[in-house]
This record gives structure tokens, sequence and C-alpha cells, in this order.
């Protein structure tokens, strides 16, 4: 099933005790703090949750947030989305989010309707719904429903998965193959990656049950986005169904989130 179709993307801090204000709208401690309890950001120590807390609030002071479609956007959804916007960015700072200016949220699921090309070159006319999508050089979109819906440690995440496609954008067109940091070895990411997204594909089309969402096998970006999702919020499934393309993750992130996890999904089976 992969390669079906072209990928649809290929579109000062305020003091500590003060609220921010993000275009217009306060972002009061109370949403900071509620955000930062989500069970995503388990483990991560007080230093790492100011450098979190403050690359969001350069991210929402960057970014213009737009509402459409009778969205209401609150300082608590402000605070979830540059929360989780940051944490693929902890420790590769905010320079990986330059270039591009807008976030365009939904209420809800959207439905784009637009022409699309397969690789026989025949040209579709689509419409289906939506949670997110990411432009290269142009806006990321995300509904807040979906939004509201992450961050909870079951391999789902709208704004990781949008804001992993930026970031897979910064060298040209999404394709799973991020710039990569100095040391880190192209042949051995795309040995690790191609290696588990034929076997993933393989999976799919044999209509296996996988833990990890079936939609990774749409395209190699989109499998690189979804295991994204995984690596933040479910690293014990990625780890143990791709331990290579965890520890490619772990090299590409500056991040090792199944040993910051791990005692939450201890504490969680053990209830």
């Amino acid at each position: 099933m992969a390669g079906i179709w072209n990928a649809l993307f290929s579109r000062p801090a305020p003091a500590a005790g003060h609220d921010a204000v993000v275009d217009g709208a306060p972002v009061a401690e109370a949403d900071w703090q509620k955000a930062a309890a989500l069970p995503l950001f388990f483990g991560l120590d007080a230093s790492e949750l100011a450098v979190l807390r403050a690359l969001a609030q350069q991210l929402l002071a960057d970014k213009t947030l737009t509402p459409v479609a009778g969205a209401r956007l609150d300082g608590a959804a402000r605070a979830v989305i540059g929360l989780q916007a940051a944490l693929p960015i902890l420790n590769l700072g905010y320079p990986a989010y330059r270039g591009w200016r807008e976030i365009i949220l939904y209420p809800g699921e959207f439905v784009p309707d637009r022409e699309i090309t397969d690789d026989f070159g025949i040209v579709h006319r689509v419409r289906q719904p939506l949670s997110g999508e990411a432009w290269e050089g142009g806006p990321l979109v995300l509904s807040l429903d979906d939004v509201a819906a992450s961050g909870h440690c079951q391999g789902y995440n709208v704004v990781i998965h949008e804001f992993a496609h930026k970031l897979d954008m910064r060298n040209g067109a999404a394709d799973g193959l991020p710039a990569l940091h100095s040391g880190m070895s192209m042949t051995a990411w795309a040995a690790d990656f191609n290696a588990a997204y034929d076997d993933f594909c393989r999976r799919v089309d044999a209509d296996e049950e996988t833990e990890i969402d079936p939609y990774a096998a749409e395209n190699p970006a989109e499998f690189f986005a979804v295991l994204s999702e995984y690596f933040f919020e479910a690293p014990d499934v990625l780890s143990e169904t791709y331990p290579a393309v965890y520890q490619q993750m772990c090299l590409y992130y500056r991040q090792q989130p199944l040993a910051r996890l791990a005692p939450f999904f201890e504490g969680a089976e053990a209830q």
C-alpha cells in the first residue's frame, strides 16, 4: 500500500509568576501547570520543564494562531499546544521551528477538497477528514478535538505528528529523512528505517493486527511522523517493535523517553 498517494502535506519570556499574553489571550499559570501535568511530560525534571515552557512561550509568540470554523481558542488550549509542540525540540532548540508563521486551528476534524496525483500520474479529487496537516513552508493545521485527545501516553498525538512533519521538511519535502545531526549516519538511518518500513507495510498489507497505527504505512514521511508519536507517547511499543528505529530517534531527538516514562507505565500496569 505504500506509495499509492503523494503526500498530502507536500503544503521575551515573562517573569516567573506572571501570565504570558499570546495574541491577546492570556495563558494563566494554572493553564501551564495543568498542561504540564499530562502523562506525556512525566519524569521531566524542573530544569527540563523550565526549558520546555520557555520554548512553548517562544512558539506561541512567534507563530500566529488562527482559529477558524468556529474554533474557540483559550489559554488552556494554547498551553497544551505550546508544551506538546516544544517537547520534540526540547534538546534541539527553537530554530528547528523557524521558516513558517501560522498554526490554523479547527474545532474538530476538517475536510479539505483537493486533487492528488497517484504514482501513475492519475489525478484524483479527494475529500477526506483530517485531524491535522503540515505544508512545506506554509501553515500547520490542527483539530482542537484531537489536540485534547493527545498527551495521554496512548500512542496518539496530533501535535507531535504535525510538528514532526515540520522537522522533516527542514531539508526539503517531507520524506522520512530529516536533517540529521553531526555524528549521525545517514546510511544507518536509512537502513534501519527502510527495514522497519518495509516490514510494517508487509504486515499492514497482510491485514496483520499491529500496535502501531496502520496509517504509518501510507508513505515514509507518515512513517516518521507516526513513529515520532510513539517515540514520545508509547516508547515501549516502538522500542519493542522496532528497536533500531527507536535508537535512531533517540539520537535525532536527543531524548530517552522510554527511561523517563518507564515508572509511569509500571504504575499504570499496577493499577
